[in-house]
């Protein structure tokens, strides 16, 4: 997470949704960041516990904006980012795993810990479902948050991909594409209705 008194503005970190390259360009201008296990804070952690810490310390109450991805290609990053020969664990790791097989494992109901990932959806909302960012980006569409960072900050700034999960086929079967859909039918809502926005959501909270 980071956060920009001067422009008014918080980043909500979604992740597999390009944080990195986000992180990198702006984390310089950033009064404050949140690293390691609060790098992904939750945006209801946030709007309950340190929106009111900025208002009464500050005086600021900034918009909070984030990047939001198609649900399986999120799911297909996880994948990947999980089969890295780098990863020791092997109670984390996919590598011996099909596609079909994580995503079985992430909607389970007791999932094992290599598909413990959560979900964008729980992290942008409220336990009542209402989005808490007042910006939500389309990643496929990355020019549009180009443009609104490009506006808030007076430059320009490239988002330049950054630690990118290995290139590995991942096909997923037509019955669970339908299941995904089901049980994440809001996660796919909220994308979805970002992408009838043109990429860039604008919400009041």
């Amino acid at each position: 997470m980071l956060i920009f008194l001067k422009q008014s503005l918080v980043f909500i970190a979604v992740p597999k949704t390009g944080t990195t390259a986000i992180e990198t360009a702006l984390s310089r201008k950033a009064d404050i960041i949140l690293a390691r296990d609060r790098k992904h804070l939750t945006a209801q952690r946030f709007h309950r516990q340190i929106a009111p810490f900025l208002d009464k310390t500050f005086g600021a109450t900034p918009d909070r904006f984030a990047v939001i991805r198609h649900p399986e290609e999120q799911l297909r990053s996880w994948y990947r980012y999980r089969m890295r020969d780098s990863l020791k664990d092997p109670k984390r790791t996919t590598h011996f795993l099909s596609f079909d097989q994580f995503v079985q494992d992430v909607l389970s109901d007791q999932s094992p810990r290599h598909a413990r990932i959560g979900s964008q959806f729980r992290i942008l909302t409220s336990a009542r479902k209402a989005l808490l960012v007042h910006h939500l980006f389309a990643y496929e569409q990355p020019e549009k948050l180009a443009a609104f960072l490009q506006d808030r900050f007076g430059e320009t700034f490239s988002l330049k991909r950054k630690n990118v999960s290995p290139p590995v086929d991942a096909p997923l079967s037509d019955d669970l594409r339908a299941r995904l859909k089901a049980e994440r039918c809001d996660e796919y809502a909220l994308y979805e209705k970002v992408v009838a926005a043109g990429g860039h959501l604008v919400n009041q909270i």
